[in-house]
């Protein structure tokens, strides 16, 4: 590369650098949504105490044996009370006394009243004598990286490394096609690679200060782990940043209208949103679709962004999922350069 080249390289990158920062939507999108996302996530699924489950019991002896379990309240009342209880949802389970033992009354589709028939036979037949073969205790564990909140930082980071290099690469180079800048760029002496390669490393110049601010407020205010090396946690936000940006270049590389790209963009987001295990395990999905999970890149980039942070694993451990941000940042940059549209 001449000095000219490095020049116009340099040029256009700063000015993309410069062009982003002057948008306050895109401020926001990149650096502040994805905190108060994880706000609002970590608040809702925080560790609580264990919820006490409302039940009822048609005799007062079966109520005492039933509020010997802290998970439990039970209240007195008739099967007919009991059954309208049940169908408004003010209890969970019903435990009625028969001559020849008791019945409980439940919705088995129910995972609480599911838990709730568990404690519930266990009080009762602890109240009549029965005694544990095994002795048994509870011993509590807490630890980071076991709590939702752990599960989901890494998912959240993967998103937003994939919107704001998707979004941001898309929006503006089809701004400038409208604008007819591309046009004016194309007749000067820059080549056409340099103008792509700087929404690249443009993005990289904003990716330190993505992903610090991010995992900075994880850490301080939720104590999220990081049991992995930080530089291959490093390696591995510019890696999957570069593999979407050069996803948004091939989606922006033809579109003409910003309609067009918004479509473009969210058709290719959209499945990645569902199918990655963003908010869930990916594994949820049958294992009919799993090689379309495993090869999409935000399932790999959260994959590898978990298994550094909160299992400590090693970059040589993960060598398939690495090799697939790889390939969606080769090929995808490839087509872009050779079918993208300059007018």
């Amino acid at each position: 590369m001449n000095e000219l080249d490095r020049s116009s390289l340099y040029q256009l990158t700063t000015t993309r650098f410069r062009l982003t920062l002057r948008e306050p939507e895109a401020i926001f999108w990149v650096f502040i949504f994805p905190i108060l996302l994880a706000v609002g996530l970590g608040i809702a699924f925080r560790n609580r105490p264990a919820d006490v489950l409302q039940v009822g019991a048609t005799t007062t002896q079966l109520t005492r044996a039933l509020a010997t379990d802290e998970g439990l309240t039970a209240t007195t009342m008739d099967e007919l009370t009991g059954t309208q209880a049940l169908a408004t949802g003010k209890i969970l389970l019903l435990a009625v006394q028969r001559p020849d033992g008791v019945a409980y009354k439940y919705d088995d589709t129910n995972p609480d009243a599911r838990t709730a028939r568990l404690l519930a036979d266990r009080a009762i037949q602890a109240a009549a004598g029965r005694r544990d073969p095994v002795h048994a205790e509870n011993r509590q564990s807490h630890e980071p990286g076991a709590r939702y909140i752990d599960f989901v930082v890494p998912g959240l980071l993967g998103m937003n490394l994939m919107g704001s290099a998707i979004w941001g690469m898309g929006f503006s180079i089809v701004e400038a096609r409208q604008k007819k800048l591309l046009k004016r760029l194309v007749a000067s002496p820059m080549r056409r690679w340099q103008y792509l390669a700087s929404y690249l490393l443009s993005r990289l110049a904003l990716l330190a200060i993505e992903v610090a601010a991010f995992l900075g407020f994880a850490r301080l205010v939720f104590g999220v782990p990081f049991r992995g090396s930080m530089w291959q946690l490093g390696f591995l936000c510019v890696l999957a940043s570069l593999a979407f940006s050069a996803l948004g270049l091939l989606v922006s590389s033809r579109a003409r209208t910003m309609e067009a790209a918004s479509g473009l963009m969210n058709l290719v987001m959209l499945p990645m949103w569902i199918l990655s295990g963003v908010f869930f395990s990916a594994t949820r999905f049958p294992a009919g679709v799993q090689p379309l999970v495993r090869a999409l890149p935000l399932t790999a980039a959260i994959d590898t962004l978990r298994g550094n942070m909160l299992q400590g694993t090693d970059l040589g451990q993960m060598i398939a999922p690495v090799g697939i941000l790889l390939a969606w940042l080769a090929v995808p940059f490839v087509v872009a350069l050779r079918i993208f549209r300059w007018r």
